[in-house]
């Protein structure tokens, strides 16, 4: 583990300043992964993910920066424990079987505030690469003297992509559940 009293908290590269090199924890209780999806073709309905784990080793090189993360699919919450257990079942997550949402970078791009991190996404056992949107939002050191980054990320997907097929025909024409899937994340790291 690093000394982090001592050690810099960013680093300047190619003009910009980004954390420094090192291994960051998510803060799970300063971070949400939340997702939005059309419903009935009007509205969005929003849920989120409340129990999840991972790190961030940043690299020398922004680019060989690595990105490992799993998620509790039984965790989902959309405020609506019907619909949450109907999000749980075969017909979605089915997290009997597949108890873990996971993601793994395969690479990472960019410059400034504004970055892209590609990786796998595995959902109900089916792995697709996606990429995600990032903004960094700077780093601050903690009251208790602990170094914290933070960054939002943004993607949609195609949840059929991922076997979620379920839905329902409406009587006027279009479905119940629409099929992309809007991810919304912002994520405050502790430096380890």
């Amino acid at each position: 583990m690093s000394d982090t009293t001592t050690a810099p908290a960013t680093r300047t590269l190619y003009g910009i300043e980004v954390p420094a090199a090192g291994i960051w924890a998510i803060d799970v209780s300063h971070s949400s992964l939340n997702f939005k999806v059309k419903h009935l073709g009007l509205a969005k309905t929003r849920g989120r993910f409340t129990r999840f784990e991972g790190t961030v080793d940043v690299g020398e090189r922004p680019e060989d920066t690595r990105v490992d993360v799993t998620i509790d699919a039984d965790s989902v919450d959309t405020h609506d424990e019907t619909r949450d257990g109907h999000l749980r079942s075969p017909d979605f997550f089915d997290v009997a079987s597949h108890p873990s949402l996971t993601f793994r970078s395969t690479g990472v791009s960019g410059a400034g505030e504004s970055w892209t991190l590609t990786g796998d996404l595995t959902i109900a056992g089916v792995t697709k690469p996606v990429s995600l949107d990032v903004e960094y939002d700077g780093v601050s050191t903690d009251p208790w003297g602990g170094v914290r980054a933070g960054f939002t990320a943004k993607t949609q997907i195609n949840r059929e992509d991922f076997g979620l097929t379920w839905n329902a025909a409406l009587e006027t024409g279009g479905f119940l559940v629409g099929k992309t899937v809007t991810l919304e994340l912002d994520v405050e790291l502790v430096r380890q």
